[in-house]
């Protein structure tokens, strides 16, 4: 656990720092700009050497080929059917590319880049010294998180997650007008452990915020995390991923021929929705529970917080075929009705525009040159 747990107040669940007394008002704070968040549930993986960034690029979702020192951006690693294995923040500085990736998935990341690396002039290493905290950019607390940031090569690692708008080659498949991501500015600054624990003196506890002040903030933007929305069967489309994770034209890379054809052809089999959850009962389904529509489960949670303003809410992989009107959670033998925001369409993916071919049968039947020439020899 990082120096934040010791802080006074500070209520952990196992290694994680949960809240610091009062959810809600931390909630608040951290959306503001006025709080941050110390974030246990991520690992930074240090990925350092000259090639580092082409060798990144040519086996990931990513164009990050080209990627300047102190820019950021985000990375899916498939399989070859296209499903999501892994997922990972990346900001380099110009030596090493800096990968902030969900704890549980860290090791088995660095291990796959490991075995994938051969003759590449690249190192993997997981950094277990450095502690992540994250915070929404332009409040109080950004230049103080910011000047504490490691600097290792000069460039103060803070990551700009890109959720927040439309990346360059990528696409949004939402069709709200008012994504919801657009005021979702946010953050993670990459610490030292005397960095940390010097920021932390230097905050009072009015300025911290535990994981579910962040998670609801998460929930609330529709945004993804590998922990939460990835299982075997997910397809970056399924979560509109694609927004921020993946380039449509870039060079190949392992399940790239999948994510064209599904987004260029064909329909996502599930999709994620946003839900608001009834909240008379006070019960707060698990992640799992299953989602009715009448008597027909069509899919589960996969993601759940309290929200300081909008009550309980909560993230939903649906069947594609899935209504789109409200539907019903199941926990502790308690109904819950749902009211569905959709996120991704049921037609999501067909993009192309196809030209249709014209039936032979429907084809003009070309002239018989001989009547051009009427009445000669006459």
């Amino acid at each position: 656990m990082s120096v934040f747990g010791g802080i006074d107040g500070a209520v952990t669940d196992g290694d994680l720092i949960a809240h610091f007394g009062d959810a809600f008002r931390e909630q608040r704070r951290l959306a503001d700009g006025a709080a941050l968040a110390p974030l246990g549930d991520r690992t930074v993986i240090e990925v350092a050497g000259p090639e580092r960034l082409s060798w990144l690029d040519s086996i990931t979702s990513q164009a990050v080929g080209r990627l300047a020192p102190g820019e950021s951006t985000e990375l899916l690693v498939l399989d070859p059917q296209g499903r999501v294995e892994h997922a990972a923040g990346v900001i380099d500085d110009g030596a090493s590319a800096w990968l902030i990736a969900d704890a549980g998935d860290a090791e088995a990341l660095a291990g796959w880049l490991t075995r994938m690396k051969f003759r590449t002039q690249a190192t993997v290493d997981i950094r277990a010294d450095l502690v992540p905290v994250g915070f929404i950019d332009g409040g109080v607390v950004a230049a103080a998180a910011t000047a504490a940031a490691a600097s290792p090569h000069g460039i103060a690692l803070v990551w700009a997650d890109p959720w927040q708008r439309i990346s360059v080659g990528g696409h949004q498949y939402s069709e709200v007008i008012e994504h919801p991501a657009a005021d979702y500015a946010w953050r993670v600054a990459i610490l030292s452990a005397d960095g940390a624990e010097a920021l932390a003196a230097s905050l009072d506890r009015e300025a911290l915020a535990g994981l579910l002040a962040a998670e609801a903030l998460r929930v609330a933007a529709w945004r993804p995390r590998w922990t939460t929305e990835v299982d075997e069967r997910s397809l970056p489309h399924e979560s509109d991923w694609i927004r921020s994770a993946v380039h449509l034209n870039k060079g190949c890379y392992r399940g790239q021929e999948t994510v064209a054809k599904v987004h260029n052809l064909g329909h996502p089999p599930r999709r994620l929705a946003a839900l608001h959850l009834d909240g008379s009962d006070a019960v707060l389904p698990e992640p799992g529970a299953p989602v009715y529509a009448g008597d027909d489960e069509v899919g589960h949670l996969t993601s759940v917080a309290r929200h300081h303003e909008d009550g309980p809410i909560a993230l939903a992989i649906l069947s594609r075929r899935a209504p789109v009107g409200d539907l019903v959670v199941r926990a502790d033998g308690i109904d819950i009705a749902a009211s569905q925001q959709v996120i991704v369409p049921a037609d999501a993916g067909a993009t192309a525009d196809i030209p249709r071919l014209t039936r032979l049968s429907r084809r003009p039947t070309a002239p018989d040159p001989r009547d051009s020439v009427s009445g000669a020899g006459s």
